[in-house]
């Protein structure tokens, strides 16, 4: 056992929790939110959707298979959903400092301070998240030992998060006789994985790029993090086009810029949906699915124009999932197909949007 160095974790309405410092040895602060995932701590911590949170992970045993190695295969990371981790930091129960998994390439601890990215363990994650629930997510701080608490913790849903992890160039993936245009507000990698692998070419384009001056057969809309409220350019570039007839796929932020664009309003959640174990229901039929997502926004049903309806709903909350044209080859969902980590029982929608071109 490693000696143990304590830290604190602050939250905005004064209540503290005290446990021990792991990973990158600094205060970090950002909102503070959870996550009910068993699994797949890498792909979430790499996941653009984070940004500008502190990520409590409710399941008690963390670290216990290490971190695989960063392999880049054809531009994109072969086991992560990023180039970098983007949670500003980590909260846990109990912190394995002996990992075992035959794609491990190092620690969960060693991994959070190449990245500078800082960790507490050891507090009561349940009562934590309990709170959450309660009072929804809130800001807060990560503090170790010998460091002074911040004077003011800054709001991630007061900036462009977007903007931060969009990509700032356009970048090609594949090859096909299909092309299709990605609008980049912090896709996953395995998204663009799911599209390659369906034979189209890819071109990833920044969050507030023009995309409407290239030639392409169907536009693609990824996830992304924080407020859709910061992307006024981009739906204005969705709305316009949305006069043509190229079919149009969105996902998460996609689903929500998508609504925008078509006469929906957005909405803060309490403290959002994080997990692999969201169930979803395909509107008009008695299909359910259980469905990974991220997210802290979402599409208020009731202000969806005359020409779209629900695709679908959530069964936890009865939350918008996604939309439709009703007579035009677009539609969304807010929660993760590609899933990456997590369950990948719809998969197939990226199919749908492959027939649609």
């Amino acid at each position: 056992m490693q000696p143990r160095k304590k830290a604190t974790l602050h939250l905005l309405n004064g209540l503290e929790f005290q446990g021990y410092s792991f990973g990158y040895e600094h205060p970090a602060d950002g909102e503070v939110v959870f996550s009910t995932s068993m699994v797949g701590y890498p792909e979430s911590l790499t996941d653009p959707s984070y940004a500008g949170q502190i990520l409590c992970i409710t399941y008690p045993l963390i670290g216990n298979y290490g971190v695989p190695e960063d392999k880049i295969v054809d531009g994109l990371s072969e086991f992560y959903e990023s180039e970098k981790i983007w949670v500003r930091a980590v909260i846990i129960a109990d912190y394995s400092f002996e990992y075992s998994h035959w794609n491990a390439k190092k620690s969960l601890d060693a991994w959070l301070k190449e990245h500078k990215i800082p960790g507490i363990y050891g507090i009561d994650t349940r009562e934590l998240t309990k709170i959450l629930r309660e009072s929804g997510s809130m800001l807060g701080a990560i503090v170790p030992e010998g460091f002074s608490k911040p004077e003011k913790i800054a709001d991630p849903n007061l900036e462009n998060q977007v903007d931060v992890v969009s990509c700032k160039e356009i970048i090609k993936y594949g090859s096909g006789k299909k092309k299709v245009v990605l609008v980049d507000c912090g896709v996953k990698h395995n998204i663009l994985r799911c599209l390659i692998k369906r034979g189209v070419e890819v071109t990833r384009v920044p969050w507030n790029y023009d995309f409407n001056t290239l030639d392409y057969d169907g536009l693609f809309i990824s996830n992304g993090p924080g407020n859709p409220a910061f992307c006024g350019e981009a739906v204005e570039h969705i709305r316009e086009a949305l006069k043509g007839d190229k079919p149009i796929c969105g996902i998460c932020m996609g689903n929500q810029l998508l609504s925008i664009a078509g006469g929906a309003k957005t909405f803060k959640l309490k403290y959002g949906h994080r997990s692999h174990n969201q169930p979803v229901r395909m509107t008009g039929s008695d299909k359910c699915f259980i469905t990974s997502q991220n997210h802290g926004f979402a599409v208020d049903t009731e202000t969806i124009g005359d020409d779209w309806e629900p695709l679908f709903i959530n069964m936890n909350d009865g939350t918008n999932e996604g939309i439709r044209h009703k007579t035009k080859p677009f539609f969304s969902a807010q929660f993760h197909p590609e899933a990456s980590s997590g369950p990948t029982d719809t998969e197939f929608l990226f199919d749908e949007f492959i027939k649609l071109l």
